[in-house]
């Protein structure tokens, strides 16, 4: 079967509001596409693979309809996928298992969300309602409280501080004032910030303050995925997806008390419970990490031939839409021992120089969160980055990790009821 490889992409400047409609969104991601990859032809394009989150936020359903139609490719195959906050990296999957079945051979993947078509309130409202409507949201439940709870029962079992959230927080905003494209950057400048800032900001949903939670935002990203048989001629450094995997959780996270993957899979997990606190019957995950992790990147894992995940990637890009969630993260994706996230924070190795860089176009909560496109975004980083074309996208040398071969992308939706992780290399 053929390998596949992302060629190219563009995205809709989240830095820039110009109270665009979301077509013209994805119609201006499409042209930067268009413009620096000028051997393609858009006739070459056999499939259309769009990704939204909402038809709420879009006020309008079947929105892919009219984005293929904007976009001059109304009568190509397409349809949409949607799986909450894996929408977009679900999106790259499908599309990368359409062209290996042999079916395509390129691809375009459009992503979007226009989040600020309703109010603040409203639009956490209809996020919620991704929840379980028939006994989370009807009492109250907003994605904030929810994380938030995940969050304080992690600081319970393995004791990170407020300081190890605002250090994450201040590093995404400090990598985010080198990114031209972010959000951040566009709405406070170019300074960077301090621990002391962070804790003058106000508190959301204890123990996460405003800087810890993802931005609302406006944007829009494609991507040009091509088989190996044509993939050099698009790009001279194609970037290969080298192994991907998938994985699913309970809907509501109070559920998950026993470990549905366990069977011995992962002997490793055994948690290290405090004396004081009561121990579930099964090591793993229970509501503290994420399941679904786990298990997707055991499988991506295998396929890309991994097995020292720290010494053998170079960069990755986490979907943490909460800071919290990228300490478990580090867990799940068995970059260290259950509870030592924290350590890889403390010890600097996800730091913009550290020996795995995480989040250096400042992630969900500086970069943007335009929950349709946010992979395709952090996909088309990890693209310049692993083509080395960060100092001429950006004007600025200082995210490019020089001689970077291999990366992590992760995706997932709700608390991490679904969700999957990809591996790239050059």
């Amino acid at each position: 079967m053929s390998r596949v490889a992302v060629v190219g992409g563009g995205l809709f400047r989240p830095d820039r509001v110009r109270y665009e409609v979301a077509e013209e969104g994805v119609a201006e991601a499409y042209r930067m596409l268009l413009e620096d990859t000028p051997e393609l032809d858009p006739r070459d394009i056999e499939f259309i693979q769009c990704s939204y989150f909402s038809d709420h936020l879009n006020q309008q359903l079947c929105m892919s309809w009219i984005i293929q139609d904007y976009i001059g490719q109304h009568r190509k195959g397409g349809y949409r996928v949607e799986a909450g906050g894996s929408t977009p990296l679900d999106a790259i999957i499908n599309a990368y298992f359409l062209i290996k079945s042999g079916e395509f051979d390129l691809i375009l993947v459009a992503g979007w969300e226009w989040m600020s078509e309703v109010d603040t309130a409203t639009t956490n409202e209809f996020i919620a309602s991704a929840s379980d409507t028939d006994w989370d949201f009807t009492v109250g439940g907003y994605y904030n409280g929810y994380y938030a709870a995940l969050e304080l029962r992690h600081m319970q079992l393995y004791g990170e501080t407020i300081e190890d959230l605002g250090m994450l927080a201040v590093r995404n905003r400090n990598n985010a004032v080198h990114n031209p494209y972010s959000q951040w950057r566009a709405e406070h400048g170019t300074s960077y910030v301090t621990l002391d800032d962070y804790f003058n900001d106000r508190i959301i949903a204890w123990p996460y303050r405003r800087w810890n939670c993802a931005l609302i935002s406006e944007g829009a990203a494609v991507l040009l995925l091509a088989s190996e048989r044509i993939a050099r001629k698009y790009s001279d450094s194609p970037m290969w997806i080298k192994g991907i995997g998938l994985g699913t959780d309970s809907m509501r996270p109070g559920d998950r008390l026993a470990n549905w993957a366990y069977k011995g899979v992962f002997p490793d997990c055994e948690a290290i419970y405090p004396g004081f606190i009561g121990k579930p019957l099964t090591p793993y995950p229970e509501m503290a990490n994420f399941g679904f992790a786990r298990e997707a990147a055991r499988q991506a894992y295998i396929k890309a031939g991994i097995s020292n995940p720290v010494r053998e990637l170079d960069i990755a890009e986490l979907f943490a839409p909460y800071d919290g969630v990228e300490l478990c993260l580090y867990e799940d994706l068995m970059w260290c021992p259950r509870g030592e996230g924290k350590t890889l924070v403390r010890e600097e190795i996800v730091m913009r120089d550290g020996e795995l860089p995480c989040q250096l176009s400042g992630g969900l909560t500086a970069f943007a969160h335009p929950v349709g496109a946010t992979s395709l975004l952090q996909t088309l980083f990890l693209y310049w980055e692993l083509t080395e074309q960060i100092p001429r996208k950006f004007g600025d040398p200082k995210l490019q990790v020089s001689g970077a071969e291999k990366a992590l992308i992760t995706g997932h939706g709700g608390t991490g009821c679904q969700g999957g992780v990809i591996i790239f290399s050059r």
